[in-house]
């Protein structure tokens, strides 16, 4: 299972152009995959906890990465896609 900072590194390796990807939290990746209309660039990740899955999220969004704060009821997934 991989750390808050690997998780991190990761997303970094895959992105190049933050405003053309959107990053999400869920409890519920594959019901949020379908919401989204099932993307074929889609990537997630298990954060183990939601204050480390919040922690990503705000790190990206920051970035300018597209998405809102949210999550579900306990969201410890960190979710990517890119826009089509």
């Amino acid at each position: 299972m991989p750390s808050e900072s690997e998780i991190i590194s990761e997303i970094e390796g895959i992105v190049l152009h933050y405003p053309s990807w959107t990053i999400g939290i869920t409890d519920e990746p594959d019901r949020r995959k379908r919401e989204h209309g099932n993307p074929a660039r889609w990537y997630q990740w298990y954060a183990v906890t939601e204050s480390s899955a919040r922690r990503i999220e705000r790190h990206f969004l920051n970035k300018g990465m597209n998405g809102t704060p949210g999550g579900g009821i306990s969201p410890s997934y960190v979710y990517i896609f890119m826009q089509p």
